[in-house]
């Protein structure tokens, strides 16, 4: 489980939209990318993400 603190400051990197904890992914709200988490830690990587 990702801290709820962690998740109010963190953004989408690529459009700088909100996100949110969605089935053990970090989905943005704005454009839609899942970012994967890895051993408990989101991984914000652009080239990593799903579209």
């Amino acid at each position: 489980m990702i801290d709820q603190d962690l998740l109010r400051i963190l953004a989408c990197p690529a459009c700088r939209g909100e996100i949110q904890h969605k089935d053990e992914k970090i989905v943005c709200l704005k454009c839609g990318r899942k970012y994967p988490i890895k051993s408990g830690i989101p991984v914000m990587l652009v080239d990593q993400a799903e579209k």
